[in-house]
């Protein structure tokens, strides 16, 4: 379908169209090529951790830092089902069994005190979500993780720049997830990375990411025999895809500003007009990125409705990953998860991306706002 308003645009400039352009003119880079490390460089210094390693995606990211961490067959990891169905699949990919726990309904991020009620001998690691570009209650669930000497792995795919406190969300964990999928805060198409500060996991993901290969010089332009010394797969990050990674970081914050000013002026429009709609009241140093502009609104299937009508395109970040026919099939025994189920009942993402414009946001404010008040 052909929207009015969609609900998110990639944001570029020449700046990505050259950088990707020159390093399809570099001749044999573009499997691989100098832009990979200069980028893992510059996310581990823009997040603050000493290491970093890119991936094609963020799932094969987190199944590689499961890997790297030591998860095996029989543990448990605690996850949210209020997620991508990628967060619960990673622990699966390795044997190990996801077990869900509920959400609390300010962040939309793991609730600690419920986490701390999953936790049984079983239990290797946290893995939290940082939902919607808003840090979840990650100082808790450290803290949690260190009393109970469990792995925190964050899931920060939508939440890149994110901070409490000036503490940029991906340096609470062991180890953190980052997305550049075409809707995140900066985009590459596809891919992902893993930020650590731990040498261990970083030497063991480098061979997960590589067919387990001890790269010894660049695989394409030498002669010489390499050694495969583990297991591992194809989750390379491309230099193209590199080259226009650095380009995106270069204008994070930018983008991260423009996001800030636009979801100022719908958080002002809606709580001054339209009561329908409820808005969370974040703790003051909490950093929301806004990867996504999602609310709880009243009669959420009807207004999707009725927006679809006036061509603005919304989506249903998340519906339970529980819920699914996979999971189901899986669970013995159901879940309860009251806040999870709550918040999936009635929330809804709005149109939302850098550039959009002020008309634009106008005209998906006074639909909302048309929608209540013939209701």
């Amino acid at each position: 379908m052909a929207w009015k308003i969609p609900l998110f645009k990639m944001y570029w400039d020449e700046d990505d169209v050259s950088a990707v352009s020159e390093a399809i003119r570099s001749g044999m880079n573009w499997a691989v090529g100098s832009n990979i490390p200069r980028f893992e460089e510059e996310i581990a210094q823009y997040v603050g951790t000493k290491y970093c390693i890119t991936f094609n995606s963020g799932t094969s990211a987190l199944h590689a830092a499961l890997i790297a961490h030591g998860i095996t067959p029989g543990d448990e990891v605690i996850v949210p089902s209020f997620t991508f169905i990628a967060t619960a699949n990673a622990p699966q990919f390795v044997g190990a069994k996801p077990v869900f726990a509920d959400i609390e309904e300010t962040t939309c991020g793991l609730d600690p005190e419920d986490v701390v009620e999953r936790i049984t001998p079983k239990t290797r690691a946290i893995m939290p979500v940082h939902y919607g570009g808003c840090p979840c209650m990650i100082r808790e669930l450290r803290e949690i993780a260190d009393d109970h000497d469990l792995i925190l792995i964050e899931d920060a795919a939508e939440a890149f720049g994110a901070a409490i406190d000036g503490k940029k969300v991906g340096t609470f964990g062991d180890s953190a997830m980052m997305s550049f999928c075409q809707n995140k805060i900066i985009t590459t198409g596809e891919g992902g990375a893993i930020v650590t500060d731990s040498r261990d996991v970083y030497e063991k993901m480098k061979l997960i990411q590589s067919h387990g290969r001890l790269e010894t010089a660049d695989y394409f332009s030498t002669t010489a025999v390499m050694d495969y010394v583990s297991l591992g797969y194809n989750f390379r990050m491309s230099n193209i895809t590199a080259a226009l990674g650095i380009a995106q970081l270069g204008k994070v914050e930018d983008i991260i500003r423009m996001r800030w000013v636009d979801a100022a002026y719908y958080i002002k429009r809606l709580k001054a007009e339209v009561p329908e709609c409820v808005i969370p009241e974040l703790p003051e140093d909490y950093y929301h990125v806004y990867q996504l502009f999602s609310l709880r609104v009243k009669d959420r299937d009807a207004l999707m409705q009725y927006l679809e009508k006036k061509g603005i395109m919304t989506k249903i970040y998340f519906s339970p990953v529980h819920y699914t026919h996979f999971y189901r099939s899986q669970m013995k025994n159901p879940y309860n998860l009251p806040a999870t189920e709550k918040v999936s009942e009635d929330i809804l993402s709005l149109p939302f991306y850098p550039g959009i414009s002020r008309d634009d946001i106008d005209y998906v404010i006074d639909s909302v706002k048309e929608f209540y008040e013939v209701a």
